[in-house]
């Protein structure tokens, strides 16, 4: 399970030749763990195959457009979750304690909530860990695995591959909730920018937005207490970094 997160971590990442590079090693991590099922694999087979024969530039517009200009397929998880409110700013905080007192230090400028690092740190967690957090988010993963899909995209199988190696059923309800925010056009800028407006910072209760039954910012604090009777651990702190080079 381990290295199937390193991939399709990888394959959320922004695309370069490095990354292109890398798509015999990502083949080869897969078959090697074998957690997916071969319908899965066969679909994260299509998405290997586009990055590694793919022009470039044709592979890192297309990113851009659905992952940095489209809002409603952001990759950053609190964006869905709290939107612009005052709890996103708590959240951040309290998931980057989580990393850091598993021992993982972010290199680079990328927030915490970014769905390649999540992933990438769910990689270094025991599988009963990453399984209990990736339901967490099951629904945010599903409504964007959707709309990907609406749009013939195969990166939605990555979406489905992270749902399936948790064995994650989202809540009908809260995708459906969801999908009910708009779905602009990254190719219309007049629609791009209403979408975009900075909203209204709001306070209390009120103001934040539920994930299912529990949030995943409970979860993580959960996540974070050592078994009873145990002392918390201090474990050396790898880097972790996108560019798949060699850790220091």
């Amino acid at each position: 399970m381990k290295r199937t997160l390193k991939v399709l971590s990888a394959l959320l990442s922004y695309p370069t030749a490095e990354l292109q590079a890398a798509v015999p090693e990502m083949r080869a991590a897969l078959d090697a763990e074998g957690c997916l099922p071969r319908k899965n694999r066969d679909r994260l087979d299509r998405l290997l195959e586009e990055v590694a024969t793919g022009d470039l530039y044709d592979l890192q517009e297309r990113y851009v457009l659905l992952f940095d200009r489209t809002r409603s397929l952001s990759l950053h998880l609190f964006e869905h979750v709290h939107g612009d409110s005052r709890d996103r700013g708590q959240a951040m905080v309290d998931l980057l304690a989580l990393y850091e007192r598993r021992g993982l230090a972010i290199a680079g400028r990328e927030l915490p909530d970014h769905l390649p690092l999540f992933l990438e740190f769910l990689s270094e967690v025991p599988p009963a860990d990453a399984c209990s957090l990736i339901a967490e988010i099951a629904h945010i993963l599903e409504a964007i695995r959707l709309r990907l899909e609406k749009r013939k995209v195969p990166y939605s199988s990555v979406f489905c591959c992270a749902q399936v190696l948790a064995q994650a059923k989202p809540e009908g309800v809260a995708v459906e909730s969801l999908l009910d925010e708009p779905d602009e056009d990254p190719e219309d800028l007049a629609a791009l920018d209403a979408a975009w407006e900075e909203e209204e910072v709001t306070f209390g209760p009120a103001s934040a937005t539920q994930c299912g039954k529990d949030s995943l910012i409970a979860k993580v604090r959960a996540v974070q207490r050592p078994a009873p009777g145990m002392p918390a651990s201090m474990p050396k702190r790898p880097v972790i970094t996108y560019s798949r080079r060699p850790r220091s």
